[in-house]
């Protein structure tokens, strides 16, 4: 099975300009952890996603040492927060995101995602646009039904 037999064809997605407390507002109202950032030619840019707005408030040494003792000041997250909500999201986004085209199989997103640790990966067109995104459960979904688990 190819990934655009299941990719979702309708990418909500953010520019660069957006506010981090914009972005993060968006997330929260699609129930989804991250989106892809896209130029105005549907180019992507980025990616950005929960995990970027903890690494801005969580102290800077949590790379350095993995695991750690953090004693949680809510006052301070609180503070790091909004210092950063009219940060645009070319501020905090990964460059560097991992993208596949739409004959891809779907055994080969899996391998991707799982190691390279992402859960979704916008799909492109020939000409580097983005045309779809798959995301891990849309992976799942399509497994489970060639398995007769689900019908839907």
């Amino acid at each position: 099975m190819k990934v655009k037999e299941i990719m979702k064809k309708e990418v909500v997605s953010l520019s660069k300009d957006t506010k981090i407390k914009d972005a993060f507002g968006k997330l929260l109202q699609i129930h989804i952890s991250g989106l892809p950032v896209l130029d105005e030619n549907l180019r992507i840019v980025g990616m950005f996603t929960e995990k970027d707005i903890l690494r801005a408030i969580l102290p800077g040494y949590l790379e350095k040492v993995g695991r750690f003792i953090y004693e949680e000041n809510p006052k301070i997250i609180q503070k790091k927060l909004l210092d950063i909500q009219d940060l645009t999201v070319e501020k905090l986004m990964r460059k560097d995101v991992i993208t596949v085209d739409e004959d891809t199989t779907l055994c080969e997103v899996a391998r991707i995602m799982l190691t390279q640790n992402v859960r979704r990966i916008p799909v492109l067109d020939k000409e580097k646009r983005v045309i779809g995104i798959v995301a891990r459960e849309d992976i799942i979904k399509a497994y489970a039904k060639e398995a007769r688990w689900i019908t839907d």
